[in-house]
């Protein structure tokens, strides 16, 4: 499976299930996938290890005229634009210019759009570099990846590039101070023979104890939806999901279910 990549600076708006009219903002090439994690279920498709500052970034100015017309045209029709999204193919965080970015995108939000939420959809993997983590913060809307609640279980759904500690994440995702929202998607399935499961009480129970410790405005959970690189990944059923959303609420967290 090549995947769905976005060879647009800005995209959309798209109706999303979980943000309303979302404006799309991609830091990333169009015409691969640059990531530190090689999801099983990324409807990006496979990926290979990102050679960093190397790699032909869009560049900044580029992106931040296309995001200031569209944004004009979008005022002119009255658009009811929900979130400005940062997004796109791959890890957003990891352009150089990650920092500057956001404090630009921050202006024309406010310029234009005041009303609207800004948010980056983003695996987590970067807290390490407080600049990007300080940028983060600074969002209405940081949605933070956490699949899974023991190493073994990230290694097999993340396929992470550089031997990341899910602890580690832990630590980072902690020192946001709670500004910042955990999006989940549970699926379960097989990789190289090895089962993938993070819906069993183990998982759920080791993943409960990291939320407490981040201890994030809300929890987002999901199945999968779309096409994945792997095959054969299971879309566990909504009543199961469920009772995973209710697990959530009763250790004290805003949930959100999407399926």
């Amino acid at each position: 499976m090549s995947g769905i990549l976005f060879d647009a600076l800005v995209f959309g708006p798209i109706k999303s299930r979980r943000l309303g009219n979302s404006l799309g903002l991609n830091l990333l090439p169009g015409d691969d996938k640059v990531c530190t994690f090689n999801c099983v279920y990324c409807e990006c498709g496979w990926g290979k290890k990102p050679l960093g500052t190397e790699r032909d970034f869009n560049d900044t100015s580029l992106v931040l005229q296309a995001l200031e017309k569209r944004l004009q045209d979008l005022k002119s029709e009255n658009f009811p634009l929900n979130s400005i999204t940062f997004a796109g193919n791959g890890e957003p965080t990891l352009h150089p210019d990650f920092p500057f970015i956001v404090d630009r995108v921050l202006e024309l939000r406010d310029q234009y759009f005041p009303k609207t939420i800004i948010t980056c959809l983003s695996n987590s993997s970067t807290l390490e570099n407080e600049k990007i983590r300080l940028a983060l913060m600074r969002l209405d809307n940081p949605w933070m990846k956490l699949d899974a609640g023991s190493q073994e279980m990230f290694s097999l759904i993340n396929q992470d590039f550089q031997d990341l500690k899910i602890e580690n994440i832990v630590e980072n995702l902690q020192k946001m101070n709670g500004q910042l929202s955990i999006q989940t998607l549970f699926l379960r399935g097989f990789y190289k023979g090895e089962k993938i499961d993070n819906t069993s009480e183990k998982e759920i129970g080791l993943w409960l104890e990291h939320l407490k410790k981040i201890n994030p405005q809300k929890v987002i959970i999901y199945p999968i939806d779309r096409a994945t690189p792997l095959s054969g990944l299971e879309k566990i059923d909504v009543d199961e999901l469920e009772i995973i959303a209710n697990k959530i609420r009763n250790a004290g967290f805003k949930t959100e279910m999407y399926y």
